[in-house]
């Protein structure tokens, strides 16, 4: 046991605990006010319904001893965890890390579905998918599974938590369906300053995110906390850029945006690629991601907060691009492509694809069972009234600002 190692993983649980409500401010301030609180709820639920799961089934399934693809029951209700080291922390306390990933990795899909979907409903649909899609995957990454048997290099989440929950999403528009009004004017963010705010507690929370999953006080998370640093910034530059060249005036909400992609697309590289890298990585991820984000407001694909295009893009490209710029020299593990080893960016592929299919097909079946026995969607009614009302009895602003009631 570390002390340096449990001090610093204790500040880093709570960083990442912070990126849920952090997440809520983010996609609450991009909705409508009369589904403010409706979608922040979304993302605060997850803390409740995912985080027990997780300490009851999910880090079992996640991080106990089994096979390949699934850890065992050995670790069911924690037993077996205490405060013994589990590497140089608490046991307790790496569950708990690991805990709120899973969390807000089953918030991150809500973006995709807000403003129609039945609360119920997609509490039943995160709470199992946690279980069984988050799990499976964490294990076959972290877990001592096939993925890492192979050698994919996945340092805080691309594959693990961005590809996965960004094919979810995809899924789940799909299968809920657009909104009503779905191209309608009146569909602006209505708290652009929320969305700021959001974004920039999301960045705080991402030290923790990737700094932490060094899970010592090393080199190795001063590496992933540098990364962390400069990759956002590449990708604001050139989303910048790209906004004043596609219309001449660079919004904040693109601001916000891409710096979280910034920070998606440097998850899986955090721990693995030097200062330079980080800056060259971020710069190129803002590209696809941009240009999904335009592509996707053209077709009838009603991803309400483009979580594909953030997530699903970011974290795909990410993955791949650090199968080019890791540095074996840095990391301990594996050089990329620039560094001699093409094979490496074929194991990120495989990891990505497996990623891909495993979440879809596991995702759009529970939707379709879940379905079965809980409409999907709210009623046409309730969606024009607001979630807020329909499905919490609240208002987000019931003196000025634009109350819920009026359809705002």
């Amino acid at each position: 046991m570390n002390q340096a190692d449990t001090a610093w993983m204790l500040i880093a649980t709570a960083l990442v605990l912070l990126m849920t409500p952090a997440l809520a401010f983010f996609y609450g301030g991009l909705v409508r006010s009369k589904n403010a609180l409706n979608t922040m709820m979304m993302s605060f639920i997850s803390l409740g319904f995912v985080g027990v799961l997780w300490a009851v089934a999910g880090y079992s399934l996640a991080f106990a001893p089994g096979n390949n693809w699934i850890g065992d029951t050995s670790r069911l209700f924690l037993r077996g965890v205490g405060l013994e080291a589990q590497g140089t922390i608490p046991h307790y306390l790496f569950m708990c890390y690991q805990g709120t990933f899973a969390i807000i990795t089953a918030a991150l899909i809500s973006g995709a579905i807000v403003e129609r979907m039945r609360f119920s409903a997609y509490v039943v649909f995160i709470t199992l998918w946690a279980l069984l899609v988050y799990s499976p995957v964490a294990h076959w990454v972290w877990g001592g599974g096939w993925l890492a048997d192979m050698g994919a290099l996945d340092f805080a989440g691309g594959t693990v938590v961005h590809v996965n929950a960004g094919v979810a999403a995809l899924v789940a528009a799909i299968c809920v369906g657009r909104r009503s009004d779905y191209r309608s004017s009146g569909l602006a963010p209505h708290n652009v300053p929320f969305v700021l705010l959001g974004a920039g507690l999301l960045w705080f929370g991402w030290f923790g995110f990737n700094a932490g999953s060094a899970l010592t006080a090393s080199p190795s998370a001063g590496l992933a906390f540098t990364a962390t640093f400069l990759a956002p910034m590449g990708t604001l530059v050139v989303w910048t850029l790209l906004d004043y060249t596609r219309s001449g005036r660079p919004t904040a909400v693109g601001a916000a945006t891409g710096i979280v992609v910034g920070l998606v697309a440097i998850t899986p590289a955090a721990g693995f690629v030097g200062p330079m890298s980080a800056i060259a990585l971020g710069a190129i991820a803002a590209v696809p991601s941009y240009f999904a984000l335009q592509w996707r407001a053209k077709t009838s694909l009603d991803d309400s907060l483009d979580v594909v295009a953030a997530h699903g893009v970011g974290g795909t490209v990410g993955a791949l691009l650090t199968g080019v710029f890791a540095q074996k020299s840095l990391n301990g593990l594996a050089d990329g492509l620039l560094f001699g080893n093409p094979a490496q960016l074929g194991i990120q592929a495989t990891a990505v694809g497996a990623a891909i299919v495993y979440s879809g097909a596991v995702s759009f079946v529970l939707l379709k069972v879940i379905g079965l026995v809980i409409p999907l969607r709210v009623e046409a009614a309730d969606e024009s009234t607001g979630l807020d009302v329909t499905q919490h009895g609240e208002e987000a602003y019931v003196h000025g600002g634009g109350s819920s009631m009026q359809g705002a």
